[in-house]
């Protein structure tokens, strides 16, 4: 990759990783807008692995208790941070078995279409629109049990198809679950954590199973998205703290249409898009 690339590939995935808009979608959308070559699904993962760290330092308290958590469940010991990290560990489960299925059937590799994140930013827009709208505030992440977690976690597997936005639809169930905002993106990014770091191991092994090694590119990639997304965590926790998620909603429209009218041509004189995948 040039270093143009890698730079673009970075600040998009660490900023659109944490808004509810889709990173996958995103980076599937650079190559389709740029001409470049797809960067394929290892730079992908590789800096879905550089915003992985920026939740671990933003978010270290909580981090810390969940490991801690970890230890006591270990010793089957029940505590408020065991029970969490049960229900982390538990809400995992859905995407995990979930992107199993996408790869094994091959399905994984017919998703990378450019019409289907058009229609996805559409249908999860409004979804979240009308959770946010609709759904109370009344509960903080002291009050999660565990179907709720599932529920949340079922909504994250949904995530693995482009377009739907793991923050996104993560954040869309806490809502209509009645999850004050800031709650609902917090429990949204500590769920990511290990979904977002067991496919990077994944993908990493087969990478050296096949005798290849992780390009600098991807790894310089990786760092410069820590640092775009933890700057991005932090706006998404400010402005969830003041506003709704409607800004987000809009975008996502806004992109749905730009991409409808590149792809079918409805505005002469637009540039055209190719659909991917």
């Amino acid at each position: 990759m040039s270093i143009e690339q890698i730079i673009v590939l970075a600040l998009v995935q660490g900023i659109t990783e944490f808004l509810p808009i889709s990173s996958s979608g995103h980076l599937i959308l650079i190559p389709a807008f740029t001409g470049w070559p797809d960067q394929g699904q290892v730079a992908d993962v590789m800096v879905h692995v550089g915003s992985l760290f920026a939740v671990i330092v933003y978010f270290w308290r909580d981090v810390i208790k969940l490991v801690k958590g970890g230890i006591d469940l270990l010793r089957l010991r029940m505590n408020d941070n065991s029970r969490m990290a049960l229900y982390i560990l538990l809400a995992t489960i859905p995407a995990v078995a979930f992107g199993l299925f996408l790869k094994k059937s091959g399905i994984a590799d017919n998703l990378r279409s450019v019409e289907l994140i058009a229609w996805n930013a559409i249908i999860f827009g409004i979804l979240m629109y009308l959770a946010d709208r609709f759904g109370p505030s009344l509960k903080r992440m002291e009050d999660m049990k565990l179907p709720p977690a599932l529920i949340i976690g079922i909504a994250q597997a949904m995530a693995l198809i482009p377009g739907t936005s793991r923050s996104g639809i993560t954040m869309t169930a806490a809502r209509f679950l009645g999850f004050e905002r800031p709650e609902a993106a917090r429990f949204s990014f500590l769920l990511g954590i290990p979904a977002i770091a067991g496919a990077g191991a994944l993908v990493t092994l087969e990478v050296l199973d096949a005798g290849h090694s992780i390009s600098s590119d991807a790894i310089w990639a990786a760092v410069l998205t820590f640092f775009s997304a933890l700057a991005a965590i932090a706006f998404l926790m400010a402005v969830v703290k003041r506003t709704t998620f409607t800004v987000f909603v809009i975008y996502r429209l806004v992109l749905a249409f730009v991409l409808f009218a590149m792809l079918y041509q409805w505005i002469p004189g637009l540039p055209a898009l190719a659909n991917a995948g």
